[in-house]
């Protein structure tokens, strides 16, 4: 292949006009970092000897690419393919994360997209295959590969069906992230109208792959997924600062168990804040107290409540409900390692506005509803408390189905240490 340098950068010939366009606005994207893309588009006129529209794609894409994959942006000649792209790719976090889990020789991404996952993979693997029906998106990603320094990924730009069909090799892993959008653009869960069809799939899967791991809509249903699925070993519930971003479907042909669930809670670097693991049939018989709000107050992070571990966080730590139906946690001691927010009580108060100001000096406080008969807007209307500050609200129903409301002051990793010293 011929191959020739612009801006510092190699490039193949003959060039898709994706990456045609991009070599013609890398310094003038540079120069304009921090413009809004709208405005420029305005003033394309300015910039006859520059795309602009690429341009002001590419500007837009680094802003949003400076926290989702800080080391891609970190390398000025990475080439985002679009927004949408972007948009669906996974974080840098939660494909480290997912890196992490996986082991092998050899794995297959069965639906490459940006590549984000596939570089993951590449620093756990000695081989692995990236797979991406769309030839221009495999173009663009084969050439950030080349900016990354990845030289163990072989591009093919074909369909899953099509690959899996051709291919006679074994691989350790294959994973898989469906396409979450029907043909008019909007989003889908379930797992039968992504592309390509897992549960379709998976028969021609397992005669290529030991395990399979597959990446699923955070809003997808867990219990009828792992039915619908079977062989379903490990399930993961990924959340990014308590934002739930994905489902991990961790699959092997030969088991025919009960999947363990795992939740798992990362920073924006990819490491596990909190971690939690239990089975869905220990769920309802796990023993659960119910009293009233006693010392320190638990608030279980997102990934914790989407799994529904509800009675099986209370076994593990030993802590109480407040209601069957609040999802509120008590005890009289410490439990520092819950996967959650922490809290010490300072008072409990009735919805007034006397009482609770009484504990607020400043009259500002952050308020949460949980079980309670009025929004925060409202609490806030009635009492005029204004946000911020460093109280906690929590408006509730205890144990006796009374309206309370919990003040509290929140508990940081310094103040735990110090408690428990």
């Amino acid at each position: 292949m011929v191959w020739f340098s612009v801006l510092h950068i190699t490039l193949p010939v003959p060039l898709s006009e994706k990456l045609t366009n991009f070599c013609k606005v890398i310094d003038f994207v540079q120069q304009h970092e921090f413009a809004n893309p709208q405005e420029l588009l305005l003033k394309k006129h300015r910039y006859s000897d520059i795309p602009v529209q690429e341009a002001a794609l590419q500007i837009q894409a680094r802003q949003k690419a400076k926290s989702k994959l800080p080391s891609w942006f970190a390398i000025p000649t990475i080439c985002y393919p679009s927004l949408l792209s972007l948009e669906q790719c996974s974080s840098e976090s939660t494909a480290l994360f997912k890196a992490r889990l996986l082991s092998g020789n050899t794995l297959m991404d069965l639906t490459g997209g940006m590549g984000v996952d596939t570089a993951a993979f590449s620093q756990q693997f000695e081989k692995v295959f990236y797979i991406e029906q769309n030839p221009e998106l495999c173009e663009v990603t084969r050439y950030n590969f080349e900016q990354l320094g990845i030289t163990n990924v072989q591009h093919i730009s074909a369909t899953s069906e099509t690959w899996l069909s051709s291919f006679s090799q074994h691989v350790d892993w294959i994973y898989i992230d469906p396409a979450r959008r029907n043909e008019a653009g909007g989003k889908v869960v379930r797992l039968q109208d992504c592309v390509p069809d897992i549960l379709g799939l998976k028969d021609i899967l397992f005669s290529k792959a030991s395990h399979l791991l597959l990446k699923a809509s955070p809003m997808l249903d867990i219990d009828l997924a792992t039915n619908e699925l079977k062989n379903v070993v490990k399930v993961y519930v990924v959340a990014v600062e308590n934002e739930v971003k994905e489902l991990l479907f961790h699959l092997m042909e030969a088991f025919n168990g009960e999947p363990e669930i795992e939740t798992v809670n990362l920073n924006k670097s990819g490491r596990t804040i909190s971690s939690f693991q239990f089975y869905r049939s220990l769920e309802g018989n796990s023993e659960v107290s119910f009293t009233l709000p006693q010392t320190y107050l638990y608030e279980p992070n997102a990934v914790v409540l989407k799994a529904g571990a509800f009675r099986s966080v209370a076994s593990l730590f030993s802590i109480n409900k407040i209601h069957s139906n609040s999802h509120l946690y008590t005890s009289e001691s410490l439990q520092a390692d819950f996967p959650g927010r922490i809290f010490k009580i300072v008072a409990i108060s009735k919805l007034d506005k006397k009482e609770l100001q009484s504990f607020l000096p400043e009259g500002k406080a952050n308020i949460s509803v949980r079980n309670f008969p009025m929004s925060v807007a409202d609490i806030r209307k009635k009492t005029g408390i204004r946000d911020g500050g460093n109280k906690y609200l929590f408006a509730t129903t205890d144990c006796q189905n009374r309206k309370i409301v919990l003040v509290c002051e929140k508990l940081v990793c310094e103040n735990i240490d110090t408690i428990q010293e």
